[in-house]
């Protein structure tokens, strides 16, 4: 258990993430509630559920919630782990912890200040990131982790970014964006978005791909950015771009969920 106990606080503090089981509901099986597993991205496993099969199914899971950053509960039915609610099913709960997601905001305007309070209330390490003064100023962003007031390519080839890190680009303009995506290309971000207009991006993404960055790389780039909500205001386009964020985060796909029994006909 104190294995267990180290090895949980060693991912939060931002070591490698692992995926924590554990017993909810025995349901009809012999188990004991409360009881805990890990499972590493390896597949390697500490601990037990109680249940041989049941932990091999947990293992199974492990890919898709380490991609997912899972946290959810599953019911065993009889077809296996279901994330529809069995009554009265053993029921575990699946958790992968890790660091906090980092959200890089690069720009400080109007919409890189909405994004940094909607991504703090998300949760996230909030870092953002202006060559101005003006703009990057705590008092003006106070939900930020971290302010850095810096030349961009400067900051961002000094900054860690990896799998935990969205980054997202919303400067005062093109030539700066350009400028910054060219340092993010190939380093692996979990999201990587870039603002403007179907025409201009198009026009940046091709210049460097001429300039003979990889196409694949490129392709990650999301852009025009955010989902069509139809926003508008500062507010609205930073709720549009961290659903898309949350969206590629979570595995989601950006469909309504909205279902009204009887079909579209029914009042």
């Amino acid at each position: 258990m104190l294995e267990q106990t180290r090895r949980l606080v060693e991912a939060a503090a931002g070591g490698t993430p692992v995926l924590l089981a554990a017993v909810l509901e025995p349901g009809p099986r012999a188990l004991e509630q409360g009881a805990k597993m890990l499972v590493e991205p390896t597949g390697e496993r500490a601990g037990t559920l109680g249940d041989v099969a049941l932990d091999d199914l947990i293992a199974e899971r492990a890919p898709l919630a380490f991609s997912s950053h899972a946290a959810e509960t599953l019911y065993v039915g009889p077809e296996g782990l279901s994330e529809r609610t069995i009554a009265g099913a053993t029921s575990v709960y699946l958790e992968v912890v890790e660091a906090k997601p980092v959200f890089l905001v690069v720009g400080a305007g109007h919409i890189g200040r909405a994004l940094a309070k909607l991504a703090d209330f998300l949760d996230y390490h909030v870092v953002i990131l202006d060559d101005r003064e003006d703009f990057a100023d705590a008092t003006l962003v106070p939900e930020a982790d971290e302010v850095i007031c810096e030349d961009f390519e400067t900051a961002l080839d000094r900054y860690p970014i990896g799998a935990n890190t969205a980054v997202v680009m919303v400067t005062r303009g093109h030539k700066q964006d350009e400028l910054s995506l060219r340092r993010c290309l190939g380093r692996g971000a979990a999201y990587l978005g870039m603002i403007g207009s179907k025409r201009r991006t198009a026009a940046v993404l091709e210049h460097l791909r001429e300039e003979g960055f990889d196409p694949e790389e490129l392709a990650k780039v999301r852009t025009p950015i955010g989902l069509a909500i139809g926003a508008e205001t500062p507010e609205e386009i930073a709720i549009s771009i961290l659903a898309e964020v949350v969206m590629q985060r979570r595995g989601g796909d950006g469909a309504p969920m909205y279902h009204r029994r009887g079909g579209a006909g029914m009042a």
